[in-house]
């Protein structure tokens, strides 16, 4: 027997897609200036940034694309439809970060001792911009990062570049008052030490909804525990909790229940008890569950705890 109480048909990031786009958007615009900005400026840290920047956009692009395409209907062979799309995106936007703060950290280290000639004025006013474009971004994002993998993967691009202008502006200001070029090997350097440790989150979440790991906040014994609990079980076996995408958690497992919850049709008040107990307190609200006798384990393959 199975249960199933699903919590609608829509995902996380999908609510968010506007947020997406007009972020997008602004940070396309921003990249353009700070490229400009970091060959007229010849700043490592400027273009460290746009190279952020870029990495940001290209990053959201895929982000909004796979939002777009986790609202395609279930079909065919896809009985999830391309929810799970969102998750690749979040890890191609950490292996994309990982990648850009290897190269800035790389460049900052060929450049120690042998800084170029930086025009701090045009590097103050590009980052001053790319700053306040940041913080704009910021706000857009902020009330989808804590529900959504994927936005949140946008929302910690655009994070990491808000820290890279602070770096920017400060090397500036050091690089104008006292003439210190180094100030912008050390920037370039601390803006790949803030997008690294990011960029890893990221893709370790990221892998773990990919390798199925059970959700973060559901302990599968404390859910055993709570099936347990239920008048009429007696055991629990195949107990696997899961994320297709963000904000879906699903669960399945096999009940055991005594031969007179089969026998006298209540079935089905099992069920429901299972179901309320794990939306309440796990809030895991997708769930299948397989009701068997005692002696149905013998004609199974083996089973798992």
């Amino acid at each position: 027997m199975g249960h199933d109480h699903a919590s609608g048909h829509g995902t996380a990031s999908a609510a968010h897609r506007r947020r997406l786009a007009f972020v997008l958007a602004l940070t396309g615009s921003v990249f353009v200036l700070e490229v400009v900005g970091a060959l007229i400026s010849g700043s490592l840290a400027l273009l460290a940034d746009a190279g952020h920047m870029a990495t940001d956009a290209l990053g959201i692009g895929l982000a909004l694309g796979a939002v777009t395409l986790a609202q395609r209907p279930a079909a065919g062979r896809r009985t999830f439809g391309w929810q799970r799309i969102e998750v690749l995106a979040a890890g191609l936007n950490g292996l994309l970060l990982l990648g850009v703060g290897a190269y800035v950290v790389v460049e900052a280290v060929r450049r120690i001792g042998n800084p170029p000639d930086i025009h701090s004025g045009w590097m103050l006013s590009v980052a001053g911009v790319g700053l306040v474009a940041n913080l704009v971004s910021l706000a857009v994002l902020h009330a989808g990062q804590a529900e959504s993998l994927n936005t949140r993967g946008a929302y910690l691009e655009v994070l990491g570049d808000a820290l890279g202008s602070v770096a920017v502006i400060v090397a500036g200001v050091l690089i104008a008052t006292t003439g210190w070029t180094g100030a912008d090997v050390v920037a370039s350097l601390a803006i790949g030490v803030l997008v690294l440790p990011r960029a890893w989150s990221l893709l370790r979440e990221a892998l773990d909804v990919l390798l199925e790991a059970a959700p973060r906040g559901v302990d599968l014994a404390q859910v055993r525990a709570h099936v347990l609990s239920v008048d009429g079980v007696l055991d629990v076996h195949d107990l696997h909790a899961w994320t297709i995408t963000s904000g879906l958690p699903v669960l399945s497992a096999h009940v055991v229940v005594n031969d007179g919850v089969l026998a006298d049709g209540h079935g089905g008040r099992v069920l429901d008890a299972l179901c309320v107990c794990l939306g309440d307190h796990f809030d895991v609200e997708h769930c299948t569950f397989q009701l068997e006798s005692a002696g149905h384990s013998d004609h199974e393959s083996p089973v798992h705890e």
